[in-house]
């Protein structure tokens, strides 16, 4: 089966523009269409909304996938990268992306364009990462130039949900109640070994106040 999958990603766009890409590029090599798969979403939205899943789901090996470019197929690199090879290795599909001029066929044997491309997206994948990576660091870098505090300040004692029952805890644990039965039998919340460091922190406070 022939399937045209269309993706527009803002209300603003059309699918018009994508369908007749494709349409030309099957009137060029006369084929008829079996099926769109057309969707209109934000690509924020998760690849069931963008119903990637429906288009795996139906395609079976042998089955012709066209889209209009690269960028309709996903959200990141890694993403397409996915698809692409989702499509092509597992479903075994024939991949077509028509602004990108690429046809990729897992039955060519002798083509090895396929393969490079892949090869080709993977790298541009991780240097993808690499560059998410380097902003985050060049942000946080640049926030403590400008003098900003980063992570919880000095001195600040982190709220703990053991906090209410402090008294409690305290009394049950001079008491010699194991730790497992105060958080099962007596809170009915938290675990053992949250409650454990919870308790080591109590015992490590009176200590800093009094060198201080």
């Amino acid at each position: 089966m022939l399937f045209g999958y269309v993706r527009v990603s803002t209300s603003a766009q059309s699918a018009e523009s994508q369908k007749s890409l494709i349409a030309r590029y099957l009137v060029e090599h006369r084929w008829t269409l079996d099926e769109w798969i057309e969707v209109e979403m934000s690509s924020r939205r998760t690849a069931g909304q963008r119903r990637l899943p429906e288009l795996l789901a139906k395609v079976a090996a042998g089955d012709t996938v066209i889209v209009s470019e690269l960028s309709r197929l996903g959200r990141s690199l890694r993403e397409v990268l996915g698809l692409i090879e989702e499509l092509i290795h597992q479903k075994r599909c024939r991949l077509i992306l028509v602004k990108q001029g690429l046809d990729l066929d897992p039955q060519n044997h002798r083509d090895m364009t396929h393969k490079i491309l892949l090869t080709i997206f993977a790298m541009l994948a991780e240097l993808e990462r690499d560059f998410v990576s380097e902003r985050t660091k060049e942000g946080l870098r640049a926030r403590r130039e400008q003098g900003i505090v980063l992570g919880k300040p000095k001195g600040v004692v982190q709220l703990s949900m053991y906090d209410a029952d402090r008294e409690r805890i305290l009394h049950l644990n001079a008491l010699g109640v194991p730790l497992a039965t105060i958080v099962d039998v007596h809170l009915k919340y938290g675990k053992y070994l949250s409650l454990k460091n919870y308790l080591a922190k109590l015992q490590r406070q009176p200590a800093r106040n009094a060198s201080a």
